[in-house]
């Protein structure tokens, strides 16, 4: 029987191309049981896996079209690319020193060797090439915008929030287009000021803690609030109105240029914003915990939003955590609310991780929980933000390169001092990190 490797090879790349991805992923490995020393095949494979998110399958694969074909710079790129995915830093920054040797203009390989020097923790070396980059590139914004999180990362804040500016320049974000405009520092006494938050829930409450450094412009000050935040942010300080439009202001500015004002005239994080936890919500959370008064109660929470694009690296799963719920005396609650609260129940872990996030009404119901729990583990996602604000005990689980707020070393933050810790040390595992919450938590029981 006579194959058709062409016609398989294209029904491959036509169904990859078209997002049929495990229809492709079946016509690759057809095609490469007879023909392995297809590079392209191999890569497009592991550009598949990325995708998909099986992230040590992407590298198998990409580690095969790489060796058919070494001095190959797409496939170079595409390894470069995984292993700085996998944290596999010091080889994804040989790979694209190699690639600049042969084409010093990659600017995207300038910016990600610095990106890479960061996920190393390597802050003073980040920010020496990357200066010196943006010497010979300095309208390139990728370049500025990875200057300033190593700036950030650094504790340089003053520096980078300035240059953190140019995320309106970069690829993941529409810059604003209002009919009023941005506010530049002038005079605004007697002027109405309207706060945009970005980026996420956990920004605008990480962020909010500035807002009260308008008082003293005598500006009227309106912040722009999505309805999951507005019974929390209730009378917050530096805001006279909530507002859910962006109309009737004669200015406007993004919360985060917020802490580039404020760091340009003083060198201290301000604590964080104080929230609004409604009584109603205080006593539904009574009323959920009364049967386990005599428990040590933990809150969980394993996932942030699945819309974002590195939320496979910074989140784990539900059954990682089940180990707490063996815990002697321990009676653990999730307060995750998403997509996953699906395997929580599938699976009857629920029966001993009970599931309170799913009847969240907003994040004040999760705030009022998390003010009666002992302790709140949680990933790195916008609960950790809400917990660290509300001042309680709360365990934060990070990823082996985490936000730069948490840096890369410490078991404590100065942006939320009631804040612990735990350090993931190799990519994708997490077991280590949560023996490391049990053990804590052992501990906590004792005392």
């Amino acid at each position: 029987m006579t194959i058709d490797l062409a016609a398989m090879r294209k029904s491959g790349t036509d169904a990859q191309k078209a997002g049929r991805l495990d229809e492709a992923a079946t016509a690759y490995a057809a095609f490469l049981a007879v023909r392995p020393d297809d590079a392209g095949i191999w890569s497009n494979l592991g550009a598949l896996h990325r995708t998909c998110g099986r992230h040590k399958m992407a590298l198998r694969a990409q580690t095969r079209a790489l060796a058919l074909q070494p001095d190959n710079i797409g496939l170079m790129n595409n390894k470069a690319n995984i292993l700085s995915d996998l944290g596999a830093y010091s080889e994804s920054i040989a790979l694209r020193r190699a690639i600049l040797e042969r084409d010093p203009d990659q600017l995207s390989h300038l910016s990600m060797i610095g990106r890479c020097l960061r996920g190393q923790g390597d802050y003073t070396a980040a920010i020496q090439h990357l200066t010196a980059a943006r010497g010979r590139y300095p309208e390139d914004a990728e370049l500025q915008i990875q200057l300033a999180f190593a700036q950030l990362g650094a504790g340089d804040y003053a520096s980078g929030f300035e240059n953190y500016k140019a995320r309106w320049r970069g690829p993941e974000l529409t810059p604003r287009k209002l009919s009023m405009p941005e506010w530049k520092g002038e005079e605004i006494e007697g002027k109405t000021l309207l706060i945009l938050p970005e980026q996420g829930f956990g920004d605008a409450i990480l962020f909010a803690r500035f807002l009260p450094m308008l008082e003293e412009q005598g500006a009227t000050v309106k912040l722009l609030c999505e309805k999951p935040l507005q019974r929390l942010f209730t009378d917050i300080a530096g805001a006279d109105h909530l507002v859910t439009t962006m109309q009737g202001a004669d200015f406007w500015l993004n919360m985060m240029d917020l802490a580039a004002l404020h760091f340009d005239a003083v060198d201290i994080v301000p604590p964080p914003v104080h929230l609004h936890v409604p009584d109603d919500c205080v006593a539904r959370a009574k009323m959920i915990v009364r049967p386990h008064a005599d428990a040590l109660k933990v809150g969980v929470v394993w996932s942030g939003s699945e819309t974002y694009k590195a939320n496979a690296f910074r989140s784990f799963r539900h059954t990682d955590l089940l180990p707490l719920c063996d815990l002697p005396n321990v009676q653990v609650f999730s307060l995750y609310k998403g997509p996953q609260v699906a395997d929580l129940k599938a699976d009857g872990s629920d029966a001993f991780m009970i599931d309170v996030g799913s009847t969240d009404r907003d994040f004040a119901d999760c705030a009022a929980m998390m003010q009666h729990m002992d302790v709140v583990v949680t990933s790195d996602t916008a609960t950790a933000h809400l917990a660290g604000s509300l001042g309680v005990d709360v365990w934060t689980l990070l990823h082996w390169d985490p936000f730069w707020v948490w840096r890369h070393t410490g078991n404590t933050t100065e942006w939320y001092p009631s804040m612990r810790l735990f350090r993931q040390e190799n990519a994708l595992e997490w077991g280590a990190v949560v023996a490391n919450v049990a053990a804590a938590l052992v501990e906590r029981t004792k005392g």
